[in-house]
């Protein structure tokens, strides 16, 4: 698939902390490969340009690791921001102007598989303004108040896990994040607009490296590879 005016957005400045480091999570090495690495490689196909936002203090640690690399004619690093949103917003504005499609994607969801990113383009190319990748919930889900009691069980069948690659036209992406406002994930913010997000079919390989127990199904994924 062609990946002309398609920019890949990587947010990248989450400290970590969860899995115990002392280094941004992105440059956890798995198999001596870092997650932001094993991001970038997956989506680099898809992506006329790459954008990471990086933490601040280590723009010059992720541009040393891919300097001299196929993809380093593609790639814009950026500093991060304080939130998420501020991450992706300040990786917005340095997109070329010819881009029209987007993907917003999380390094810590570092083997998400080239085939999720194309089938979220081509529903993008196919008229949808907002593409989310998600997955069943198999578990009951309960909601609770701050005291752990019990309020409600949401009906399973219409709750997703939603993942990234998420896809937006440029324009959406940009009017969402005007907004000022900040989210989880990007299509929280486009579903402010009032424009609809289409969910396709996610991915297991997509799982969020945020412990130390993804983190050891990561390196047993990677050793199968």
């Amino acid at each position: 698939m062609s990946h002309s005016q398609t920019a890949t957005i990587i947010p990248a400045a989450g400290s970590g902390e969860r899995l115990g480091i002392g280094i941004p999570k992105a440059l956890v090495e798995i198999d001596g490969i870092t997650l932001i690495e094993r991001a970038v490689a997956n989506l680099a196909p898809m992506s006329e340009t790459i954008v990471i936002a990086a933490p601040i203090g280590f723009e010059e640690s992720f541009q040393s690791i891919f300097r001299g690399t196929s993809h380093f004619s593609q790639m814009h690093i950026v500093a991060g921001g304080a939130t998420r949103s501020q991450s992706v917003a300040n990786a917005l504005a340095a997109l070329p102007k010819r881009i029209k499609y987007v993907l917003i994607h999380d390094a810590a969801r570092a083997f998400a598989p080239l085939a999720l990113a194309e089938n979220v383009v081509s529903q993008l190319l196919a008229g949808d303004q907002a593409v989310i990748p998600a997955l069943d919930v198999v578990d009951t889900i309960k909601v609770v108040d701050n005291q752990g009691y019990v309020l409600s069980t949401p009906e399973r069948d219409s709750l997703r896990a939603v993942q990234t690659p998420q896809g937006f036209t440029l324009d959406t992406i940009l009017a969402a994040h005007s907004l000022g406002d900040d989210a989880t994930d990007d299509a929280a913010l486009v579903s402010k607009l009032g424009i609809p997000v289409k969910v396709i079919a996610g991915d297991i390989r997509a799982r969020k490296i945020t412990t130390l127990d993804d983190l050891a199904w990561a390196r047993e994924l990677a050793g199968q590879r």
